[in-house]
């Protein structure tokens, strides 16, 4: 490991004081208060106090429940983090009694009818009421044109229907004062795609969702091949009648999540008609322009995430939670949580810095039975999604401030140590989990899917060829810890580093099913963090602005923030150093923001933190305005072959719309160009302050407003 060879003047960066930007987000987000606005969190201590209590009481007897509130209470001060939904909502239930702890949820799957489609809309609308995020597969939804027989008439398509739930999210979160957050997940083979893929190059549409294609190995593969791409949707039983279903010219059997109403074969598969097919590549290249304009669509690659799934055997994904780290089946729901890393780093930016393992393990075991707690208190809306959370008892457990650890440490983002340094980081959480797993189970009993009885299939003894090995034959009854333990691709792998735990895992059952993802964590490292390094990214710019939603203004407002490493480097360091590397007092070399990083690093950071995350990372690949498009370009296929489990980039474009983190030389560098009502045009730049409407604003974010539809909408 190198450091940075200088002598210090403190040793400590725990205690540095909080940024007035962070002690806003916590007074605006997480800091509670009556319906009046009396407050009742005094401090950020008293908002630890109030969720560890909340935690604490759900433990059995009060001797319990009085030794785990002392502990939750230490961790949650060493740098255990609950994600936004438990840090606001738990022990608040007296102020805000119909809100829930848990920050992600999945749709049911919406059927192809208006009764299907309007249903969800409202389940979903109940869900956003309670602070969730939600997703959604649309390619469920026939394409534009097709008939529909019941109607008489030919309908608008998947797009369109999004257009509601958009709407009905904005209405929601507006209504609440917090943003809404929704994924829509769209099919990779359906004949809608390039309307999916342009869909938010439109002003002001779809802005209530990120978007993200389901990506098959089989279409990776065509890509790579040049080979022609069939787009494809299925054929009702109505409309089966005169086809001839063994034409491949014109009939493609293929897995889809629902049968009823479809032609099906005895294998599960359903009759779909190639409506037309288009070169790979071609498809290909439409949706990396688009990503390098617009920053989406992301790439979610399903294959990997079924492949991966630890509840393979009872569970087909087609959805992720908002920012990607959840893949969840129909009424899935998880909860959230992040481990500080900067917390555990021992005389930062000196020859002796060390990461204190023993006590980030002791704090991943706490924090684990915290969140494993927040199951029982969580809040959701509807009955569906109560009996998933609790049947599995998912939770992901993350971290955060990779990216500012690695800057105390003096390693370089994306270098050979950082990497090993982020499997380890991974891997001890995962082993410390799985460790408490077990414990829990014996001491408070396994999730009730691991004493379920599970009948083998043929689709199961072909995705898991060991089974047959082992004498499984079709039709023999499997209890679902064995399927989890033994069976699934992840367990197989805690099995490489801990083979007496899994083993007794399979015998006994876990705790929960999942134990660990990736969050963005962006309002929370800014706030409980102190804007650390959000989630596993390196710091955005360590000098920046944040455009934040707030109450009763008309358009976002700019917040100037630093980067945590560039605070702790001027308390510990040089209190005269500027976030600028030119700069005489500039920061170390190691220093670097997330557009200095290369996209194969990124991808690269992700994919080794990947091997012990059982779900799925929030990543994004940031890179500058003036970064060349052939070298962009293939960032989605190395990360296929990275073997990655979803992937997106953000390059800042100006003629698209803002993004919520910006660079002042970003805005500085941009004109925006206001027309008035006499015809008069005045130019801006874009961190220059105007004032419209009786309120100041950045010309960057009145600009946005005015152009997206949102001015004087919160």
């Amino acid at each position: 490991m190198s450091s940075v060879h200088v002598e210090a003047i403190h040793t400590d960066s725990k205690e540095i004081p909080l940024q007035v930007a962070s002690q806003d987000i916590w007074d605006k987000k997480y800091r509670l208060k009556s319906k009046t606005g009396e407050v009742i969190d005094e401090t950020i201590d008293d908002t630890f106090k109030r969720v560890a209590r909340a935690l604490a009481d759900v433990e059995s007897t009060e001797e319990k429940r009085e030794l785990w509130y002392d502990r939750f209470l230490r961790a949650l001060r060493r740098g255990a983090i609950p994600a936004g939904r438990i840090t606001s909502n738990a022990g608040a239930q007296e102020h805000k009694p119909a809100t829930s702890t848990i920050n992600c949820t999945v749709s049911g799957t919406i059927k192809d009818s208006m009764n299907g489609i309007l249903e969800k809309v409202h389940e979903a609308g109940l869900t956003l009421k309670a602070g969730c995020g939600i997703g959604y597969e649309f390619s469920t939804l026939r394409p534009k044109g097709a008939y529909v027989s019941g109607a008489g008439a030919y309908t608008s398509g998947p797009l369109s229907f999004m257009d509601i739930y958009d709407k009905m999210c904005f209405t929601v979160s507006s209504a609440g004062g917090r943003r809404g957050a929704q994924m829509a997940t769209f099919e990779i083979g359906h004949p809608d795609v390039m309307e999916f893929i342009r869909a938010k190059r439109e002003d002001g549409r779809l802005r209530q969702f990120n978007c993200s294609l389901l990506i098959t190995d089989e279409f990776v593969h065509a890509v790579e091949a040049n080979d022609p791409w069939p787009l494809s949707f299925p054929i009702n039983e109505q409309e089966a009648e005169g086809l001839d279903l063994e034409d491949s010219a014109d009939i493609l059997w293929r897995e889809w999540p629902v049968t009823e109403g479809y032609v099906t074969r005895d294998d599960g598969l359903v009759a779909c008609r190639i409506y037309k097919a288009i070169p790979a590549r071609r498809l290909w290249d439409m949706i990396m322009s688009s990503t390098y304009d617009f920053a989406e669509p992301g790439f979610i690659l399903i294959d990997r995430i079924n492949e991966m799934n630890n509840n393979w055997f009872c569970e087909n994904i087609r959805a992720t939670n908002p920012c990607g780290e959840q893949p969840l089946p129909p009424y899935g729901a998880c909860l959230l949580g992040s481990v500080n890393l900067t917390r555990f780093v021992d005389k930062p930016f000196t020859p002796e810095v060390s990461f204190n393992w023993d006590e980030y393990r002791e704090v991943v075991r706490i924090f684990t039975r915290m969140l494993d707690n927040v199951v029982e208190i969580n809040g959701l809306p509807l009955q569906r999604q109560r009996d998933e959370i609790v049947r599995k008892r998912r939770h992901g457990m993350g971290f955060l401030g990779l990216g500012s650890t690695l800057a105390l440490m003096g390693m370089r983002y994306g270098s050979a140590e950082s990497l090993e340094f982020t499997e380890a980081v991974a891997r001890e959480m995962a082993l410390a989990g799985w460790e408490q797993a077990l414990e829990l189970s014996r001491e408070k009993g396994p999730a009730p899917v691991m004493d379920e009885m599970f009948t083998v299939t043929g689709d199961m003894l072909r995705r898991r060829p060991e089974m047959q090995d082992d004498g499984f034959r079709v039709g023999d009854r499997v209890p679902g810890r064995v399927l989890h333990a033994r069976y699934s691709r992840y367990m197989q792998r805690v099995a490489s580093e801990a083979p007496e735990l899994v083993k007794a895992l399979e015998e006994e059952g876990a705790r929960f099913t999942h134990h660990s993802s990736i969050a963005p964590t962006g309002t929370i490292s800014l706030s409980l963090g102190n804007n650390v390094s959000n989630g596993i990214e390196p710091s955005f710019a360590h000098h920046y602005s944040r455009n934040v939603i707030r109450e009763g203004r008309k358009t976002k407002e700019k917040v100037e923030v630093f980067s945590y490493e560039l605070l702790a480097y001027r308390h510990l360091v040089n209190a005269d150093a500027m976030p600028f590397s030119t700069d005489e007092n500039g920061l170390p070399e190691h220093f670097v923001t997330a557009e200095e990083v290369k996209p194969s690093e990124h991808v690269d950071i992700q994919a080794a933190a990947q091997k012990w995350i059982d779900s799925s990372i929030s990543k994004t690949a940031n890179v500058p305005t003036d970064f060349a498009y052939e070298d962009f370009k293939d960032i989605y296929l190395y990360a296929h072959h990275q073997d990655l489990k979803g992937c997106t980039t953000f390059r800042f474009n100006p003629e698209a719309f803002q993004g919520v983190l910006v660079k002042e030389q970003d805005l500085a560098s941009t004109t925006y160009r206001f027309v008035l009502d006499d015809g008069q045009t005045i130019e801006v730049k874009g961190n220059e302050e105007v004032e419209y409407d009786g309120e100041m604003h950045t010309a960057a974010n009145l600009f946005d407003a005015l152009k997206e539809g949102y001015y004087g909408k919160f």
